[in-house]
């Protein structure tokens, strides 16, 4: 069944981003609308229980949040299906799914840390995270094997927030795990990934960190 989609969005969050790596994949047809979130329209407000992005309505009179509920739909409206056949496979997946969350907002502390000790604290936490990811990790391009599925959509915009980093500033997040390394290369190659964003996102990303005057300020090259 063809639903007509519309995705309220904001350029800089990375779960809006998530839904968009997808509908890429899977050549969904959506309308993007844009929002400001400091200073969220009234129309917005009403449709969002949480007062935040992603928002898709559906046919117009229906609407969903949170991203990884929209991330599931999607895959359940445009066969066939990136989740895996096992449901203990596909239970997995989501449990690492869930997980992507704070560790995209990891990415946000450290672009955002006050001074050093702030930056090192949550790096040295989101390490720990990615050490976790790299023993569970199948060591091929994607989380599962060769092929792209919707956990790899979950992760892409926390690596291309990470290779931004590394670039922008000079920050080493692989030093200690390969795996991620290969995932994150095999991930900001696609098409889908990098088209999920609007073209200016880098400078925009880049903009922030100099906006926010922080430690990760200091290191711009």
């Amino acid at each position: 069944m063809l639903h007509k989609l519309e995705l309220i969005s904001f350029k800089m969050c990375p779960f809006v981003q998530r839904t968009m790596v997808l509908l890429n994949e899977k050549n969904v047809d959506v309308e993007v609308t844009y929002i400001d979130l400091d200073n969220k329209p009234d129309w917005f407000n009403k449709i969002s229980p949480l007062g935040q992005v992603p928002i898709l309505k559906v046919d117009e009179d229906s609407v969903l949040f949170e991203s990884s509920v929209i991330l599931e739909f999607i895959d359940e409206i445009s066969l066939p299906s990136l989740q895996p056949e096992t449901p203990l496979q596909k239970a997995q997946n989501r449990a690492w799914m869930s997980y992507a969350g704070d560790m995209v907002m990891d990415v946000s502390k450290m672009a955002r840390a006050n001074d050093e000790n702030g930056f090192q604290q949550v790096f040295d936490n989101h390490q720990a995270k990615l050490a976790k990811l790299e023993a569970n990790h199948s060591g091929e391009d994607f989380f599962n094997s060769n092929s792209f599925a919707l956990i790899d959509a979950t992760y892409a915009p926390m690596f291309m927030r990470l290779n931004l980093l590394s670039e922008l500033c000079g920050v080493d997040f692989f030093a200690d795990t390969p795996k991620m390394k290969k995932w994150s290369a095999a991930l900001l190659s696609k098409e889908a990934v990098q088209k999920s964003v609007v073209p200016a996102f880098p400078k925009m990303f880049a903009g922030m960190i100099g906006h926010v005057n922080g430690y990760m300020a200091t290191k711009l090259k």
